[in-house]
């Protein structure tokens, strides 16, 4: 058994690889046709999203040095925010109490929402950016402050909800859009929308269903971003979906929101001179009803090795995720930080074990690398570790045993570019904030997407 602590097994994205098992190739695992045809579309398919990627990278906006982006205003760079009808956004907000019936959503929207939703980002950021005209003909960027999240986050978890009252307000939206000026000028593609939901929420096809996402549940979600009229606006999600072009990941919202540079620099501090009592840490319930998911057998490498030192497990499914602290003290004594696909591909607790210095292992390169392509680089060996989990499935051997492997001077130096190079542009200042020395996540995407509508 040939193993290889660090190597090059996805050398297209050169992401740091632990190796379990036998090498790919050379005779060593025989595919049958099937299996080889399976192979060969995954490869086909795998390209198209990189093609994609590379063309998202291209909007990156290279002077994101200031982060108010004054400097980026003129030249007819302004930003339009729309006043939309109290319906789209602020009636929905009103229904916190009723959002899903086993708990009351409204405490998670004081503090202007930060850490726990993000379709209150408009009100809270793109108001107050220095680019915000108020006259149309000055503006190159509309913004729409629909709160499709909470859309549909209402109708989620009820019973006897038709199709058609799920995709109402949307629908009405549309109709709402189509008598502005600006939406009629370039067909919607200077226009973004903020989804504080997964792309799969908003994508329950004419047949009706979401495209294999929750197919026990085939009329899950809206049809909104299925629409012809969506397929030109960006759409910023905490989750995309891989095949749109003009679906872009943005990092989910975090416990940090820095007022000051002095915030970010005191975090680093910590982060940094953190003692890593665990080589591996693990934050998530099982998943025993999905025979695919990994889970299981990665709380089982955890709990059963001999020296309780170099796992722990947080176990969600007991609420112990619910409280924050519990969570972010994992990450920040822990080495790596275990991150398989829950419900969907993407995780909150990426985010979370990154600007914890906690280096984040995947399983799946849909969990990150085929998500962020503005706040996480194209070489994700420099702050990761990927493990394929049909390899991991296949070949029996110990998560934990193999993370053992990697040196300590490679950690440091991966910990070290987490937290000094990746953490200011993943964390979402509060709207008031004074930082000027980094660029956060949401001044990253306001810049990029004022460089991508300039290219139009």
């Amino acid at each position: 058994m040939n193993e290889k602590t660090i190597n090059d097994y996805y050398d297209s994205s050169k992401e740091t690889t632990v190796k379990l098992g036998d090498e790919v190739g050379g005779g060593a695992i025989k595919m049958g046709s099937r299996e080889e045809e399976d192979h060969r579309e995954e490869i086909i398919a795998m390209k198209a999203i990189e093609e994609q990627l590379r063309e998202q990278r291209s909007w990156i906006n290279n002077n994101n040095n200031n982060n108010n982006g004054a400097a980026e205003c003129g030249g007819g760079r302004g930003i339009y925010v729309y006043e939309l009808p109290a319906k789209f956004n602020k009636e929905l907000v009103e229904q916190c109490g009723e959002m899903v019936p086993w708990m009351d959503f409204c405490k998670y929207f004081s503090n202007e929402g930060l850490g726990e939703q993000i379709p209150e980002l408009g009100d809270g950021w793109v108001l107050k950016h220095p680019c915000r005209v108020y006259n149309q003909e000055e503006a190159k960027l509309f913004y729409v402050p629909y709160y499709g999240g909470l859309d549909i986050l209402r109708w989620h978890f009820k019973n006897n909800v038709t199709n058609e009252l799920k995709d109402s307000l949307g629908l009405e939206l549309i109709q709402w859009l189509s008598a502005q000026k600006p939406w009629a000028q370039n067909s919607g593609k200077d226009h973004v929308f903020v989804l504080g939901k997964i792309s799969w929420d908003f994508r329950r096809n004419a047949n009706g269903n979401n495209n294999g996402y929750n197919s026990n549940n085939p009329s899950w979600g809206t049809k909104f971003l299925e629409l012809h009229q969506l397929q030109n606006p960006i759409k910023l999600l905490i989750e995309r979906q891989p095949w749109h072009q003009n679906d872009v990941g943005i990092p989910h919202p975090t416990f940090f929101h820095p007022h000051s540079d002095d915030d970010i620099f005191a975090w680093q501090w910590k982060a940094i001179r953190s003692q890593r009592k665990y080589l591996v840490g693990f934050a998530g319930g099982a998943r025993p009803d999905s025979s695919e998911n990994i889970r299981s057998l990665l709380i089982d490498h955890c709990t059963t090795t001999e020296d309780r030192r170099l796992c722990r497990h947080v176990n969600c499914t007991t609420g112990d995720c619910d409280r924050p602290k519990a969570v972010i003290e994992l990450f920040l004594e822990s080495e790596f930080c275990l991150q398989p696909p829950g419900d969907s591909p993407t995780r909150k607790s990426v985010f979370d074990s990154l600007i914890s210095g906690c280096i984040p292992v995947f399983f799946d390169p849909f969990t990150a690398y085929y998500q962020y392509p503005w706040h996480l680089p194209e070489d994700h060996g420099k702050y990761s570790v990927m493990i394929d989990k049909k390899e991991l499935k296949r070949s029996g051997e110990n998560v934990v045993k193999k993370l053992e492997g990697i040196s300590l001077e490679k950690r440091e130096e991966m910990r070290s570019y987490i937290i000094y190079e990746l953490m200011p542009g993943l964390v979402y200042g509060d709207s008031n904030n004074v930082i000027e020395k980094f660029q956060d996540a949401y001044h990253i995407a306001i810049n990029n997407l004022l460089q991508r509508v300039s290219m139009l």
